[in-house]
């Protein structure tokens, strides 16, 4: 497989389930460790790199969003994104609250971030994991299947505001889906299957 995401695009992997779409994103995440080949990122080259060296440049440069939310439920909305910072080590402790509290202003949550994952519905729940990928003003946002487990309403809008970040902040995202609704809003979809892609094009 060979593909090149650019900085600022909106792009949709599709595919029917076993397709190979989380593979890819693992990968591209440095989640995982290609077996051949390369995975380069903001110009440097994966392959060869050592645990921690990989560690250190997924932190730096990739923010993550999962279907599951992944949220730590004794922690509100503004502890799970200011963790998400301590942990990362690229903001100065005096910097790290005012840090999330801009994320989740960012995602419409500016009056729940006081409130715990069980005190917020699904689609809040997921805007608190898109104010945790975004606070560290990645390079990359990657997210497998972020709509999976939203209802249609609570889905539409945590695409709309992936869109938002998408158009107004210059923010990358590469995302799996296979809902076709989700496709329209793309501006690029790639098609996979078996592990190949069989179809790239750019909508406008």
């Amino acid at each position: 497989m060979s593909l090149d995401i650019e900085r600022g695009e909106f792009t949709a992997l599709c595919g029917p389930s076993g397709s190979g779409k989380t593979t890819a994103l693992n990968l591209i995440g440095l989640l995982d460790q290609t077996t051949s080949g390369d995975v380069e990122l903001c110009g440097v080259k994966t392959r060869g790199l050592s645990d921690f060296e990989l560690t250190q440049l997924r932190a730096k440069s990739i923010g993550f969003i999962f279907q599951s939310f992944n949220l730590i439920p004794v922690l509100t909305a503004q502890e799970n994104v200011e963790l998400s910072l301590q942990l990362s080590g690229l903001v100065p402790k005096e910097g790290v609250r005012g840090a999330a509290q801009n994320a989740l202003d960012a995602v419409g949550l500016k009056d729940q971030k006081h409130r715990k994952p069980t005190q917020l519905s699904g689609g809040q729940q997921q805007r608190v994991a898109i104010a945790r990928a975004l606070v560290k003003k990645p390079d990359l946002i990657i997210a497998d299947e972020p709509t999976a487990n939203l209802d249609s309403v609570s889905g539409e809008g945590v695409l709309g505001l992936m869109r938002h970040l998408n158009k107004e902040f210059g923010v990358t995202f590469l995302f799996s889906t296979h809902d076709s609704q989700v496709m329209e809003r793309a501006s690029r979809i790639v098609q996979i299957k078996d592990g190949r892609i069989t179809a790239d094009r750019r909508c406008g």
